[in-house]
């Protein structure tokens, strides 16, 4: 991982999970940094998409950093499955347990990176007890359950406020295209999770190249 760059990472959430191996591939190929894995249980987002069965059968497709992000309840209890399935960051959400730092040493006994995500109405008062500890902080930038999503500009100022207390990776995820990554990266963000900005373009190559803002 690179904090001198901006680092693209596809969500999977919007590849044809027909042919899931061979989009991870071809994003791989495209120049892509990370391959986003969004994971969602239909009770803490209203929403249900794919479990660590389906992160293992992908991880002998490539070599690309996983970043699993749960969007369930309970995470705890799922760490050490998407551990052995491949998983090499874990991000969870701080709305969906009461005890944040338990969650965190059960992926550091993983031996994992660990990452804490917020939603967009959630201060960032409720995660910096716990900065010191994360390796990662994913700012949603929609409401998290469903891709292709508006962008909410009004998360730039949160962003900008992080960077001030965090000097480890700021992640932005939602709604990010070509317009949005460039204000995304001036707030602070160095990592951009795209979905549909990336797998609903003809050229994934192109469509990486330019949200790197080259």
């Amino acid at each position: 991982m690179e904090n001198e760059k901006v680092l693209i990472a596809p969500s999977v959430l919007s590849a044809d999970f027909s042919r899931l191996g061979e989009e991870i591939k071809a994003i791989e190929k495209a120049g892509a940094d990370w391959v986003h894995i969004d994971v969602m249980d239909g009770v803490f987002v209203p929403n249900i998409t794919i479990g660590p069965l389906v992160v293992k059968s992908v991880r002998d497709h490539t070599g690309l950093f996983f970043d699993t992000h749960l969007m369930i309840q309970d995470p705890v209890k799922y760490v050490d499955e998407f551990a052995k399935a491949g998983s090499d960051m874990i991000s969870f959400h701080v709305e969906a347990c009461p005890a944040p730092e338990e969650v965190i040493a059960r992926i550091r006994r993983a031996g994992k990176k660990a990452g804490i995500s917020v939603k967009p109405g959630t201060p960032l008062s409720y995660i910096e007890p716990i900065l010191k500890m994360v390796d990662m902080v994913l700012v949603m930038t929609v409401e998290p359950g469903f891709g292709g999503q508006s962008f909410m500009e009004d998360m730039m100022p949160k962003i900008r406020e992080l960077r001030t207390k965090f000097s480890g990776i700021i992640q932005v995820d939602g709604g990010i295209n070509v317009g949005t990554a460039a204000k995304a990266v001036a707030a602070g963000a160095n990592v951009l999770v795209a979905g549909t900005a990336v797998f609903g373009r003809e050229d994934y190559g192109k469509a990486i190249t330019e949200l790197r803002g080259k």
